[in-house]
């Protein structure tokens, strides 16, 4: 026998969860927004919160900023071009345990370009669930976007916050 891993693999909680960002902003300090997770998996050692495997699904079309005009131009093809690329996608390739939760990396797709990135996560539990609290920082130009005129007044780097709720 191969030491077969006992477990559950638990769904994300789309409406429950949260993917959210920030970015600099000159022209009012920071943009924040909102990005729907359409699914996502997490499979999880019984007795344990730190994951084996980590992956999700989010739905750039639906990107919300509270400003529609803004959120017009970031599905453009000068953005994310959403036509073209409607999802984002994450899958873990490296769990490490830390004092407090966990560092997950994994490939990051936006834009249709992967990249690896790191989250550091922070677990708990409640009666309604299994919650996770993730943050990054990633940067834009990374994911292919265009270069436009408003590029400097734009910052690069991206941070980004996750609250992910299981069932």
């Amino acid at each position: 026998m191969f030491g077969l891993l006992v477990g559950a693999i638990l769904l994300i909680d789309p409406a429950q969860s949260t993917a959210t960002f920030s970015v600099q902003h000159i022209f009012v300090d920071r943009v924040e927004g909102k990005v729907p997770i359409q699914r996502g998996t997490v499979t999880v050692p019984d007795g344990s919160f730190v994951p084996t495997h980590v992956s999700a699904v989010l739905d750039a079309t639906k990107l919300k900023t509270d400003d529609d005009d803004r959120d017009g131009v970031l599905q453009t093809s000068d953005w994310f071009d959403t036509k073209s690329f409607p999802t984002w996608t994450f899958e873990s390739t490296q769990i490490t345990p830390t004092a407090d939760g966990f560092i997950m990396t994994g490939m990051l797709t936006i834009h249709g370009v992967s990249r690896e990135e790191v989250l550091n996560v922070a677990a708990s539990e409640t009666r309604a669930g299994r919650l996770y609290h993730a943050t990054g920082k990633v940067d834009r130009h990374a994911f292919g976007l265009k270069r436009t005129q408003l590029d400097p007044a734009i910052g690069s780097f991206v941070d980004i916050t996750l609250d992910i709720r299981l069932h």
